[in-house]
């Protein structure tokens, strides 16, 4: 079997919590042996009202690292419905971030993080992941996550589709999120 280094696919997609969190794991681990990554959220910058959801811990711990980097495009509030047109605006200015980074060749890992979202809630489409995936560097490493929904002509381009389900949450008990544990 063939040691590759990096440049594999990676998807973590389902109804149960740690999509982002298996995503930021594995960036940590890339991170701890000085490889670089960069990390590409949409549909995540806030809400309003809750100052601690501004800035996830993930990213307030993942920043003390130099070798990583990240931008952020949304908005203060969930996409219900019919998206718009800020939205779509914001997630195809994500996609274009992303396509740039995992394209360039400069880091090892690239996420985007809640892009199946995007795809699901009509932001962006499956194409779109797809030429992502097809015209990334070779040596990068990219890695998708998101949705409750299979998208199985996305999976086809994966190296690895990893579904995370849900069992049971403190959601469930009507137990909200919580610093430190969901954000």
């Amino acid at each position: 079997m063939e040691n590759k280094k990096f440049g594999l696919v990676q998807i973590f997609f389902g109804n149960g919590k740690g999509k982002t969190t298996a995503a930021i794991g594995t960036a940590f681990r890339a991170l701890g042996r000085g490889y670089k990554v960069h990390l590409v959220q949409v549909m995540k910058k806030g809400i309003i009202g809750t100052d601690a959801f501004e800035e996830y811990g993930e990213l307030l711990a993942a920043k003390k690292f130099e070798n990583f980097s990240v931008e952020r495009f949304g908005f203060k509030e969930w996409v219900i419905g019919e998206p718009k047109k800020e939205h779509i605006k914001s997630a195809q200015a994500g996609l274009q971030s992303t396509q740039k980074a995992a394209a360039g060749g400069k880091f090892d890992i690239v996420i985007f993080d809640e892009c199946l979202y995007a795809v699901q809630m009509g932001l962006l489409k499956e194409k779109d992941i797809i030429e992502l995936i097809e015209k990334k560097a070779k040596n990068t490493e990219l890695i998708l996550t998101g949705s409750h929904k299979p998208f199985p002509k996305i999976f086809e381009h994966a190296d690895l589709v990893t579904e995370v389900k849900k069992i049971k949450h403190p959601f469930d008990k009507g137990i909200g999120a919580r610093v430190g544990i969901e954000y």
